[in-house]
């Protein structure tokens, strides 16, 4: 099964106060380590939705990028969506803030969805959801036709029957990057 993936990367970062995704992390970026770990995971197909000034920053991963510049999160996954090939069979939405996620996480949410029939794969700490969660192909029109102010809790909520947890031991799932605290924090 073909799995691809969306890192959102398009966000204004104004609690950070700064372009959080270009922000040394280890031997990279935030956004750098996001897309190893997915890498790492052997997801092939990563698309980047970003805006125009990470976009410009990002090149040397070299992979496809769409430009969403007002940063608006259901708007980023609908390009993503968009801009998927037709072989893709499900979608691993994944946030650009989010460089603690462990690719032992990804494969765990890829391995659901290759093992079941459920066409939603959720990670889950301690009965909280996390990222990045994979969505199947057959939804991804319902995705496409929201409208602002809708959601995308709002859409997990309406699909609570279709969804598969997968139940981690880790609580990377639910970290990102906010502020300049966290970054401080978290910062390897």
């Amino acid at each position: 099964m073909s799995i691809s993936a969306i890192i959102l990367a398009a966000g204004k970062s104004v609690r950070m106060g700064q372009q959080k995704l270009l922000m040394p992390w280890g031997n990279t970026t935030v956004l750098g380590k996001v897309i190893e770990t997915l890498q790492a995971a052997q997801i092939e197909d990563i698309t980047l939705v970003a805006n125009s000034k990470t976009a410009l920053q990002i090149t040397k991963y070299r992979l496809p990028i769409t430009l969403n510049d007002n940063g608006e999160m259901l708007e980023s996954i609908q390009l993503g969506l968009q801009a998927q090939k037709p072989s893709a069979e499900a979608i691993l939405i994944c946030l650009g803030d989010q460089p603690q996620v462990e690719e032992s996480s990804v494969r765990s949410v890829c391995d659901s969805f290759r093992g079941n029939s459920f066409p939603i794969v959720v990670p889950s700490y301690q009965m909280r959801r996390g990222h990045p969660w994979l969505v199947a192909r057959e939804l991804w029109d319902e995705v496409l036709q929201m409208r602002s102010p809708e959601s995308m809790r709002d859409f997990l909520n309406a699909h609570k029957n279709d969804i598969f947890y997968v139940e981690l031991d880790t609580p990377s799932i639910l970290l990102d990057l906010d502020t300049p605290a966290d970054y401080l924090k978290y910062k390897p």
